[in-house]
Order: C-alpha cells, then structure tokens, then sequence
C-alpha cells in the first residue's frame, strides 16, 4: 500500500494539481458567489480550523455546540483544504479531529430539513454535492491519513473519517449509522463501508441504528487503532513531531500509544453467529421472522431489543437501506457515492414519502419521538418504492460528478 500511495503521488502530483484545482475552482465560484465576503469568511473558516505542524496539517471539525455536524460550508473548505494539502511536497500527512465532546454526529439534517421545507432544493443537493465530493477525495487520498475518532462519530462522521487510512478509536467513541429512524438510508459513503464488514454486521448495524463503542470499532475493522482518551495528548504530540509522508512510519507511531482491546460480555461482536443467521435474509420481513422465531425460542435480550429498534425504523426506509448496503458488497467507493447522491435527492424529493422530514421532526425537531411513517408497514412498501430511490434522476438533473478520472479508484 505504501508504495502505490507514493508511486501514485509521483506520477500524478502535476497533473493532479492542475486539474483539481480548476476542479475546486469551479465548484466555488459556482457555490458561494452568492454570498458575502464575511459570511464566506465565516463560514470557510470558523467551521473548520487547521493545526498545522513541521511535516503535517490537522483539520478541526469545528461546531461544538452541534456536535460538529457537517455543513455545506465544512464540506467546502475540507475539500479545499484537503487538495491543497495533498499538492503541497511539504506535507507529509494529514489528521483530522473534533471540537469538544464529539468527532462529528453526522450531516447537519436538521438545517436540511428546514431547507427542504423552505423550498430550497437547490441548496440540499449542494449539501450532499460538497460532502459527498470530500468523501471521494479522501477515500482516494495520496497521503496518509490519521482520523481521531474520540466522541460522537455517527452517520456522515464516519463517512469523513472511515475512508482514510488510519482510524483511532477510544473509549469514548460512540459510532452508529442511525439514518433508518429519521426515514432516511445508510449514506456518506456508509453503504461501501457497512456493506464490507464481517458476515451481515453490516446490514444490522445500518437496519437497526445501534451503536458500537471504540473497542468493538478496531474489532471489526472500523478502526485501526484503539487508544484511551487520556492518551490523545500523547498520540497527536508524537504525530506532530513527526517528519515523514511514510504509512508504515505513522502506523508505528499510533502502535507505541494504542491500548489492548477487550469487549464486553454483551457485545454484539460474541452474537456474530445469530446475528449472521437472521441478517443475512434476502429480505427485511424475513429478517424480522428470523428474529422473531429465535425470541420464540430463546426470549433472548439481544433479539427483542433488535426486532424493538427494526419496528420503530422507517418500514420503506428498511427496505431502500438494505438493498443499498447489499449493492455496496459489489461497487466501488465512487460508484456507492454517486448512486447515495441519487437516492438521497429521491429521499428528500418527497416524491414517494415524506418519512425524511417524519424522521428528522419527531426525532431532532419536535422530538416527540411518534413519527407517522408513510407507508406505515412494510406489507405496503412496494417493489417500485423502493426501485424509485435507486431509478435515475430527471433528464435535467445530472447524477453526481466526482473526479474519478483524476484519481485511483478506491475498491
């Protein structure tokens, strides 16, 4: 891996910063020329702050009081950022991390359902446009990354960190893909990586929602390395001093500070077996007779609490995320990214359910927690329902444009 990444970076430095650059270009005068100069300031730059060291550069995920959800404008400068970064011969690495108690809980979903209300569609596809497009580049990055995943890291927070190369978890890392309770799907690249886990881990953790903590994270390969919190200091101290654009040594690095891992006795890591029985069903109604006849059988807590979290999830939502997370298995990152952009705008469109907006209200707005899903079992979900997210867009409306053709697929 080490010598694609620096064989890559050779061959295509030239050529790449050219072309992305009048990629990014194009993308900002095209986004933000409707604003002004101080809000564009703002926005760019407060969201996101940069630590920058000898050898390598740290971009701060920064709206604390959100939980540094991701914004339109976030997803602006990190790609900005992260092109520049990689150009840039004296750069050796980058990091990424959160302000205050989280990583990133995800997209800012609340600001999107206010857009969606408002009218404004035009500015929802440039939220999953910008976010999506950041994504790409870092899974395909040239050069090392190193994502501290300490806190909150849910839904689109881990589809900024989980592409790169390196992943710490710590003991306080909460990592869930909860999209089905809010009426939505597995996105921000969740369906490749999801979709790549052991066994059917996959599809139970985007069907359900649940979550896992940083040491079942480095147990199923959703991180790298697991480290206590209290060691963070310590961990970015010694990438700091380091001067190197070299994997192998980052990665003994960040093994001189990790910790051992033990799981729980409740972990659903010991349940890989019954979990692998039940999700691995061709459907969502199979997957729930499963459950249901192994709760018959065993009254198991693990199975009622997930037959419980399958019943207050979205009935269309289950359906549109399975057969995503199930095509993952088979595309590359691009090609999960551009099909997500598809079925996000068919998701928010409300053109054959309005369960997003449910989702988001009774759960981030009015938090009542009684969403009124549409349709409101899964017998009335329908095949072309559920074919509708995943159909093209309109002949107007273009799928989405990543730069593949500067860039290394990432498979």
């Amino acid at each position: 891996m080490m010598q694609r990444f620096k064989a890559a970076l050779l061959q295509r430095r030239n050529n790449l910063h050219i072309h992305s650059l009048r990629f990014l270009n194009q993308f900002h005068t095209r986004n933000l020329c409707s604003l002004p100069d101080t809000a564009i300031t703002d926005e760019l730059d407060n969201q996101v702050l940069v630590e920058g060291k000898a050898w390598s550069r740290t971009a701060i995920l920064n709206r604390p009081s959100v939980l540094n959800c991701l914004s339109t404008a976030m997803g602006a400068r990190l790609q900005k950022l992260y092109t520049s970064w990689e150009n840039n011969p004296d750069i050796g690495f980058v990091a990424m991390k959160g302000s205050g108690r989280a990583f990133c809980a995800g997209g800012d979903i609340v600001t999107l359902y206010h857009m969606i209300n408002a009218g404004k569609m035009e500015d929802c596809k440039e939220f999953f446009r910008t976010l999506y497009t950041y994504i790409y580049i870092l899974g395909t990055y040239l050069k090392p990354h190193v994502a501290l995943l300490n806190g909150i890291t849910m839904g689109g927070g881990a589809g900024v960190s989980i592409p790169g190369m390196f992943r710490v978890a710590t003991d306080k890392t909460v990592f869930a893909t909860p999209e089905t309770l809010i009426g939505f799907h597995p996105d921000a690249g969740a369906s490749f990586f999801l979709s790549h886990l052991p066994g059917h881990l996959g599809e139970y953790l985007g069907l359900t929602g649940q979550k896992l903590n940083g040491a079942e994270m480095i147990s199923c390969g959703l991180a790298t390395h697991y480290a206590h919190s209290s060691k963070l200091d310590l961990i970015e101290e010694q990438l700091g001093k380091l001067d190197t654009d070299d994997p192998s040594v980052i990665e003994t690095s960040l093994e001189k500070c990790s910790d051992l891992v033990y799981l729980d006795n409740i972990s659903v890591l010991h349940r890989i077996e019954i979990l692998d029985k039940c999700f691995s069903h061709d459907t969502v109604e199979e997957i729930i007779d499963a459950l249901e006849s192994e709760t018959s059988k065993t009254n198991d807590a693990w199975c009622i609490s997930t037959l419980r979290r399958l019943k207050e999830a979205s009935p269309l939502g289950l359906k549109v995320s399975l057969k995503s997370i199930r095509e993952g298995r088979f595309q590359t990152l691009d090609q999960c990214l551009i099909r997500e952009y598809r079925m996000s705008l068919q998701g928010i469109s409300n053109q054959v359910s309005r369960d997003f907006c449910e989702g988001v209200r009774a759960r981030m707005v009015d938090k009542d927690l009684a969403p009124k899903w549409n349709p409101p079992s899964l017998e009335q979900v329908s095949k072309d329902m559920v074919e509708h997210y995943f159909s093209p867009l309109s002949k107007s409306e273009p799928d989405l444009e990543l730069p593949t053709e500067l860039r290394e697929a990432f498979t």
